[in-house]
């Protein structure tokens, strides 16, 4: 497929990277020239294993590029992935400038060439994000309807820093949220041979799944830190501790206890 990335950041250029090397023929869109360039050179602008090489061989073959050109990034391509950041504001409230930016300079490229595309957010944001504000400034800028005369989409990422090359060619798992069937099928078709279930859902429902993910991810790292503490103040190994805990499947590393609703 021909795929444009808008962000070159950790997720942006991972999954750019590893997308032009199933295949694709993939452009990378970034605001900071410096990472453009850098992009064009055979040369990764974030230090991550293996991305390096990956890279280099990507473009040496033709597969990947970079732009700071919006429409000519968007011009013949099937599908944007959006990987621009959400950081905290000062108060900790979600900041979606950048989100709303992109999604207006992708609108209003679409509005010009026509046709069928389909713009799939790979940004962590609030469940209600997509639909409730995305969503509008993209038919407004398209001209259109979501799900009609473009396809939208939120395909959440599960990359760890370090290991994220690996992280994407063996995903525990793939998560599509589809506006419309149509959308879903071209992000499905993006991923094609990878490993890992893939769960088709409502847009809110994705991006929830990242947040789950998120929180639970901390959680895991506070009880350990925290049953760390407690073992050496008692004089007891805690990685020994911790080690016949996680031999358990069948409780403590399972879905028990994991359902919402009546005890």
């Amino acid at each position: 497929m021909r795929v444009s990335v808008f962000g070159l950041g950790y997720v942006g250029c991972v999954s750019a990277a590893c997308l032009a090397s199933m295949g694709h023929e993939v452009i990378g869109v970034d605001v900071n020239q410096v990472k453009v360039d850098l992009v064009n050179d055979g040369k990764a602008p974030v230090v991550e294993e293996g991305i390096g090489e990956l890279v280099a061989e990507v473009v040496r073959s033709g597969a990947l590029r970079a732009t700071g050109d919006v429409r000519e990034a968007i011009v013949g391509r099937d599908v944007s992935l959006i990987c621009v950041g959400t950081p905290s504001e000062p108060n900790g409230s979600l900041c979606t400038t950048y989100l709303e930016r992109v999604t207006e300079e992708i609108g209003a490229a679409l509005a010009e060439r026509g046709g069928r595309h389909t713009v799939v957010f790979r940004s962590t944001m609030l469940p209600g994000t997509c639909l409730n504000l995305l969503v509008p400034i993209l038919e407004k800028y398209v001209g259109g309807t979501a799900g009609v005369d473009v396809g939208v989409a939120v395909n959440p990422e599960f990359l760890r820093e370090g290991t994220s090359v690996r992280d994407f060619f063996d995903p525990p798992k793939t998560v599509i949220g589809e506006l419309d069937p149509a959308s879903g099928d071209v992000v499905e078709e993006l991923y094609d041979g990878l490993p890992g279930e893939v769960f088709r859902v409502p847009v809110p429902t994705a991006e929830a799944i990242k947040y789950a993910d998120n929180a639970f991810h901390g959680l895991k790292i506070g009880f350990a830190n925290e049953l760390g503490a407690v073992c050496r103040a008692l004089g007891v190994d805690s990685h020994q501790v911790i080690d016949v805990f996680l031999a358990d499947r069948k409780l403590n590393i399972s879905p028990a206890y994991l359902r919402p609703g009546f005890a």
